[in-house]
């Protein structure tokens, strides 16, 4: 059984890694190569020449057109051949892949499966990473290990405590109560922690914006829209101010952004952000706070890429679950029912009794 649905929009490339040069990247086992045309929108075409299947990103690019790099074909962004050297009659077979790709909330997104079904409309919503009313900052992390184990990382996360101690992890995380909700596309975890000490990210943060120090109400509120998109509404308020109930005006919020790619059953890229509504003049702050996050990120990058390993070398092995992995469980659940929606239907052949 595949292990991701493509059908489906993923992030190819931050925007800023998107320029007039070519961009190889393995998309859901497929070979793409991405460029920005002359007009500054998004291209994907297939990377292997019609011809000899030479990695079109080991030619160059034209205008809007890629140049193969072993005999000179020349291939549009619609995969169209519109050359071939030494012949004048172009063979009408001679094209490439070309896939849906859109620039939106910062990121190329591209769809690997049919492309008739490549509905703009269906991109995740990731708006903070260009509003306005919140600044921040993100990177790409290449993780050696199935996409799923990312998504079952930020679906629980009590491994904080554990993992992260040293930064936002916190005792309370673990031992506060949780609720989970989900629906057809979409899984929830809600976790509120009241009256505590915050952990040293969170108490610099409202320290800085607010010059508050002392008890507060923490919140994350994990919403994953199936596929492979996670965000987290984080944030920490002076205890009692009425966080819960909806004022947040003495706290910090922040939206942690992330959209993991599956590169193949066992890699993938992963594309996260973390955007703020406070001292959003502060470019320092942005760079702090991303290169701050990126290090935490290294922290589950380590865990995940040893729990794949641990995997390859037990196959078959079957995970067990506990009361925690609630999220996950229907974040998985919601990714399987993509997965076989897109199954080829059995044929059934009706049988006959025998005379």
């Amino acid at each position: 059984m595949a292990s991701f649905p493509l059908n489906a929009w993923y992030a190819a490339a931050y925007d800023v890694e998107l320029k007039a040069a070519l961009l190889p990247r393995t998309i859901c086992n497929q070979k793409v190569v991405l460029y920005r045309k002359t007009d500054g929108r998004p291209a994907a075409l297939e990377d292997a020449c019609w011809h000899r299947l030479l990695p079109l990103s080991m030619g160059r690019l034209e205008g809007d057109q890629v140049v193969c790099g072993y005999h000179g074909l020349v291939f549009n962004d619609e995969g169209r051949c519109t050359h071939m050297p030494s012949q004048h009659t172009i063979n009408p077979s001679a094209c490439v892949r070309a896939y849906p790709v859109v620039e939106r909330h910062r990121f190329i997104w591209l769809w690997p499966g049919d492309p008739a079904l490549a509905d703009p409309a269906l991109i995740p919503d990731l708006h903070w990473n260009h509003d306005p009313a919140w600044a921040g900052d993100g990177q790409r992390i290449a993780v050696k290990c199935d996409y799923r184990l990312v998504i079952d990382n930020l679906m629980d996360l009590t491994h904080e405590t554990f993992v992260h101690g040293s930064s936002i992890g916190d005792r309370a995380v673990a031992e506060a109560p949780f609720v989970a909700t989900h629906g057809e596309r979409f899984a929830t975890v809600t976790r509120w922690m009241e009256g505590i000490t915050p952990p040293p990210f969170w108490a610099a943060q409202i320290a800085q914006a607010l010059d508050y120090r002392g008890p507060v109400d923490r919140w994350q509120i994990i919403r994953f829209e199936a596929p492979a998109t996670v965000v987290i509404d984080v944030g920490v308020a002076e205890a009692g101010t009425g966080a819960r109930a909806g004022d947040r005006s003495r706290g910090v919020n922040g939206q942690v952004l992330n959209t993991i790619t599956p590169e193949t059953e066992t890699s993938c890229h992963y594309f996260w952000a973390f955007a703020r509504n406070y001292c959003l003049g502060e470019q320092r702050l942005t760079h702090e706070l991303r290169e701050g996050v990126a290090r935490i990120f290294r922290e589950d990058e380590a865990v995940l890429e040893a729990q794949q390993r641990a995997i390859d070398e037990r196959p078959g092995y079957r995970f067990y679950n506990l009361n925690i992995d609630a999220g996950a469980m229907w974040a998985r659940r919601l990714i399987d029912a993509r997965i076989a929606a897109e199954a080829p239907a059995q044929r059934t052949i009706a049988l006959r009794r025998a005379a």
